[in-house]
């Protein structure tokens, strides 16, 4: 195919602009509001765009790319066409209307939205799960979701007022494991808990307060059972009320003068340390 896309019902026509319809619908997509009511969402990024394409649980609708992220990636572009998905080459403006980001990269997918019912990504034996209540900053969210994706987790679940797992900064940060897992997303933490339980998980509490540590709770053989890690915000960690619906709760013990770690950092020492146990 050409370096250079063009729609294909208008192969003599300009690059879409950002005023053009299409790009302003795809526009909606950078706000929540818009992704809930279309079902669907931005994906920015060749890599991002190339784990899409390779989704088994979602379809890629459209893509939007500029002249010079085209020549770029001639092969994926190839990729998209060979399936029928419409290839739309756009203005560099029309891509920075698209994009979050301070250097857009000039390629966006429309894809279907990614979570699932509760049921559904807890479905089966799930071993290890991350659960993520009232996490507000998207980074965060998606390194989590990253982790959890490494750490061989079944499942990411959003739980209560937490960031929307389709916000850009979020699905950049996610590297593509957005795609790699279940993720699933309930208002009601209560029935995320209620969930995890009747999936035979434990709930455990990520808590810096706590008694216990994931050396001595490993050490009793605690961190091999199925589990599902619950996560806090960054400024705040779990209400006290919260962390008493749960199973028990942990705190990754610190050696230095640290005084704590970060939410995405304690995350990946806590899912790596039952992955861990429940491997050997």
């Amino acid at each position: 195919m050409s370096q250079h896309p063009r729609d294909s019902n208008r192969p003599e026509a300009d690059p879409f602009t950002e005023r053009t319809p299409r790009v302003v619908a795809a526009r909606h997509l950078t706000r929540r509001q818009g992704r809930d009511k279309a079902g669907r969402f931005l994906v920015e990024g060749a890599q991002a765009v190339r784990e899409a394409l390779a989704w088994q649980g979602g379809e890629v609708h459209e893509l939007f790319v500029t002249a010079t992220a085209a020549e770029r990636n001639t092969a994926l572009l190839q990729s998209a066409s060979e399936r029928g998905i419409r290839i739309s080459e756009v203005t560099d403006k029309a891509a920075e209307s698209l994009s979050e980001t301070v250097t857009p990269q000039g390629i966006v997918a429309v894809c279907d939205a990614v979570p699932r019912s509760l049921e559904s990504a807890l479905q089966g034996t799930p071993r290890l799960v991350a659960v993520l209540h009232g996490v507000s900053d998207p980074g965060n969210a998606g390194t989590v979701t990253r982790v959890a994706d490494a750490a061989g987790a079944d499942a990411v679940i959003f739980a209560g007022d937490t960031v929307d797992p389709h916000n850009g900064k979020c699905v950049r940060a996610s590297t593509g494991s957005l795609f790699h897992l279940p993720i699933a997303r309930s208002r009601d933490a209560d029935e995320v808990f209620a969930a995890c339980r009747q999936a035979g998980l434990r709930l455990v509490a990520a808590d810096g307060y706590a008694k216990q540590d994931l050396v001595e709770a490993s050490a009793n053989g605690d961190l091999a059972q199925p589990t599902a890690w619950v996560f806090g915000s960054e400024a705040h960690g779990l209400p006290d009320d919260v962390v008493a619906k749960l199973d028990t709760s942990l705190r990754v013990p610190l050696y230095g003068a640290a005084e704590s770690l970060n939410l995405a950092t304690a995350a990946a020492v806590c899912l790596y340390a039952s992955a861990r146990d429940q491997r050997n």
